[in-house]
């Protein structure tokens, strides 16, 4: 009977480590490989300019339902649709799992959209250029320029140290009638100090070693409109 018992054992421990085996073969396989998605293509609304697309609220005449839509990017599952109001400085995000997404966003206002496309079992994402807009609005003849980009100093960059450095900026505007902008700068972070204006889309200016920074633009149009930039921000070696 112990000879019996001891071959039992011996079987049982023996059949025990087989099946722990082959499932710890199993779990150290690999995970699939998930490709990670690319960027969309922007189709609607096209950038720097006049959407007149719009579904106008049949309850609130002041907004209008918009579809927004892009081209499909590979390797994608959803797209988050990132809408950002210029004049409130305000964003929304929303969530689609085709190439169009209806949003109901306020007229006669400015606007800034990119997708992101994203993929199931990858935190890798792919976002796509952006683009400026106007939601066309009501008894509007001529748009304010949208708000001026720093072009250089880029944001949040560090220069060598120099005497002056030349601003330069980018904007544009739907009707094309930009006549000039002013430019605030000094080392508070809320620049009140205007330092020029000019029809260029530059401006040279002195600055010092060790010294932050900050500026932004003022854009008028020959309609008088305006439009005001962030601020930006650089500092000097």
């Amino acid at each position: 009977m112990k000879i019996t018992t001891r071959v039992l054992s011996v079987l049982t421990l023996f059949l025990l480590t087989a099946c722990g085996g082959n499932s710890s073969s199993t779990d150290d396989a690999p995970p699939p490989v998930v490709a990670a998605p690319s960027a969309a293509t922007l189709v609607f609304p096209e950038d720097n300019t006049e959407c007149n697309e719009g579904v106008i609220s049949e309850t609130d005449e002041t907004k209008s339902a918009v579809t927004f839509q892009w081209n499909a990017s590979e390797n994608t599952d959803t797209y988050e649709v990132n809408l950002r109001n210029i004049n409130t400085n305000t964003t929304t995000k929303t969530n689609s799992s085709s190439e169009g997404a209806t949003i109901t966003i306020d007229r006669g206002t400015p606007y800034e959209w990119f997708v992101i496309s994203k993929a199931n079992g990858t935190n890798e994402t792919a976002s796509s250029a952006k683009a400026k807009f106007y939601n066309q609005g009501p008894g509007i003849e001529n748009y304010a320029p949208f708000p001026a980009e720093a072009i250089n100093p880029a944001r949040g960059s560090t220069i060598a140290s120099a005497a002056t450095v030349n601003l330069q900026w980018a904007t544009s505007d739907i009707d094309d009638d930009i006549v000039g902008y002013a430019v605030f700068f000094g080392t508070e972070t809320d620049p009140t100090t205007e330092i020029g204006t000019t029809e260029e889309s530059n401006l040279n200016t002195a600055i010092a070693s060790g010294e932050t920074y900050y500026w932004r633009i003022v854009t008028t149009d020959s309609q008088n409109n305006t439009s005001t930039s962030e601020i930006f921000e650089f500092a000097v070696e």
